[in-house]
This record gives C-alpha cells, sequence and structure tokens, in this order.
C-alpha cells in the first residue's frame, strides 16, 4: 500500500517528490503493515554532491524506503531535471510531524544520538508538547565501539515503531544501513542536528527565514565553520546543470 511517489534522480540518488502529509502518511502505512527495516533519509544538497563521488553512500540512499528533499538546493535541483517538488520535507519537520501523529496513534518512539542528555531533554520537551508521545527510550551519540552492541540491545529491547537517529550525515545514514535488520524496528529515520535544536540547546532560524528559503545562511552564520561544507554547493549548481544540459544533447 505504499503511496505512488514522483522520483527524481539527482545526480545518480533517487529522491521522492513527496510532502510533509505524503511522508507521514508513508511512515502510517509501513507501522499499518508492520514492514520491519525501513530506513528514511532527508537528504540536503550537501550530502547529494558527497554521494556524487562517493559510490557507497549512493547505494545507501538509493536502497532507502524513501528518500525526502530536505533543503531548498535539492528542490531546484529537481525542479531543474523536470521534476515537481511540493517543497522540502526536513529531519526536523518530520520528526515533529510524526511525534504529533504518534501521540495519536500509540507510535512508540526511541531517540538516538547528540551529546549526553540532550536526546533526554528533546524527548520531554515534545512530550509536554504532544500529550500521550511515547518515548521507549533515549540513548546519547557518544560511543565507542565496544559499546555498539549494547546500544543496538537497548533499542530492541525497548521494541520502538520508530527510531530516530541524530549521528550527522552521512554517518547516521550508514549506521541505519549497517544496523537496521537486526535492529528489528519498522522505520528508522536519520534526523541530523535535530536534537539539539528541539532540546533548545540550538535555535533554529526565524519562521520568516524559513520561509523565505534562507534558513542555510542563518545556520552558516550562527555556525561560521559551516563554511567548509558550504562550499560544496556552488559545485552541485554546476553538476546539476551539466545534468540537465547533457540530457538535452
Amino acid at each position: 500500500m505504499n503511496i505512488k511517489k514522483q522520483q527524481a534522480d539527482i545526480l545518480g540518488c533517487k529522491v521522492d517528490l513527496v510532502n510533509l502529509n505524503q511522508a507521514v502518511g508513508e511512515v502510517a502505512a509501513l507501522l499499518n503493515t508492520r514492514e520491519k527495516a525501513a530506513q528514511i533519509i532527508t537528504v540536503n544538497a550537501e550530502i547529494l554532491y558527497e554521494a556524487s563521488k562517493n559510490p557507497e553512500l549512493t547505494e545507501v540512499i538509493n536502497s532507502a524506503h524513501m528518500v525526502t528533499p530536505d533543503g531548498i538546493g535539492v528542490v531546484w535541483a529537481a525542479r531543474q531535471l523536470g521534476g515537481n517538488p511540493q517543497g522540502r520535507v526536513t529531519g526536523i519537520e518530520l520528526l515533529e510531524a510524526l511525534c504529533q501523529e504518534g501521540a495519536r496513534q500509540g507510535w512508540r518512539m526511541f531517540f538516538f544520538g547528540a551529546a549526553p542528555g540532550v536526546a533526554e531533554q528533546a524527548a520531554d520537551k515534545l512530550s509536554s508538547r504532544y500529550p500521550g508521545l511515547l518515548i521507549a527510550g533515549t540513548i546519547h551519540g557518544y560511543f565507542s565501539p565496544e559499546g555498539e552492541g549494547d546500544i543496538i540491545a537497548a533499542i530492541k529491547s525497548a521494541a520502538p515503531d520508530i527510531l530516530f537517529v541524530g549521528l550527522g550525515a552521512p554517518r547516521q545514514e550508514y549506521w541505519i544501513s549497517q544496523h537496521k535488520e537486526e535492529l528489528d524496528v519498522p522505520v528508522c529515520i536519520g534526523i541530523g542536528g535535530s536534537f539539539d535544536v528541539l532540546s533548545g540547546l540550538k535555535k533554529r532560524a526565524p519562521e520568516l527565514m524559513i520561509k523565505l528559503n534562507l534558513e542555510w545562511f542563518y545556520r552558516l552564520a550562527s555556525e561560521p565553520s559551516r563554511i567548509k561544507r558550504q562550499m560544496a554547493l556552488p559545485k552541485f549548481v554546476w553538476m546539476i546543470l551539466r545534468q540537465k544540459y547533457r540530457r538535452r544533447l
């Protein structure tokens, strides 16, 4: 019963051109059928550019159940390549929307990632915002390879319906892809730094800047160290235009 998703091929990666409501509906469908080990990825331009040089990352993205456009750069690219994107579906917006729906449906959530205490604070705030939200557990993302087995065991024991992983991209995507079968969780989603924002540790861009698609600029101004990552964006634009015009030949 999955929704019929329009896709765009962006630098070899398949991106589903869904809106937020459709993405939530797809997760609900997965939970209703009790399928296991579905990975959902929200991609931005930086990750797609990295994937264009990394076949392993491309394979992880293309093997996911659903890949949403997280970032105006991905929406722009989809339009350039003939797609009809419905807008962005960011990690933090998908997390919040699923928690809201999950509070009504009785879905069990597990938060894994960020610094010690941050995922727990995010869970507490979301539980206050959405009464009835079931948090099956939280674990921070600072762990050694030796401790990874304990984390997997704790997640399996908690038996969540949805696992949110905030280890940063693409590390979280690799981690989910590697362990999703072992975790035996119906839906696993990488959500980057969302726990930091939801806990109050960091601020998201003002609503106006989000609506104007300037969230990237706010994040750069707040974290100047991101400039190295942002340098990939002009290269991404060039590669999209090259892909676009090669199709016309």
